[in-house]
């Protein structure tokens, strides 16, 4: 586990850590399993991972899909990040979480289901 984080992971984190949605308690650089995810929130069965060049790579990235599919396996919903969106515009990064995350919680007060009483 590296001990140091890139500077995409500083700055998304920075930004992440400023959500405001119940139960988004977020962890950096957690384990779970076999792997180490960069940030997961277990409220909300979310993973986000913060990808440079080198998930690019053939070999990398059939790495990652192996690894991805183990931890969709398990119930959680694995987002990725560009290393450049976290660095340059990670306001933007953390919207993207956001939007998933309000997709996946439920409405507060929904409407009554079917028609109306006889």
């Amino acid at each position: 586990m590296r001990r140091e984080p890139t500077l995409a992971e500083k700055l998304f984190w920075k930004a992440l850590r400023k959500i405001e949605i119940p139960g988004s308690h977020f962890r950096r650089q957690s384990s779970l399993g076999p792997y180490v995810v960069d940030f997961i929130c277990h409220h909300h069965r979310v993973i986000i991972e913060v990808d440079g060049g080198i998930h690019d790579l053939p070999h990398v990235a059939s790495r990652d899909a192996d690894r991805q599919s183990w931890l969709e396996s398990r119930g959680y919903t694995v987002i990725r990040i560009p290393n450049e969106l976290a660095i340059y515009d990670p306001h933007t990064a953390v919207q993207r979480v956001i939007s998933i995350l309000d997709a996946g919680s439920p409405t507060p007060n929904p409407s009554p289901q079917g028609g109306g009483e006889r």
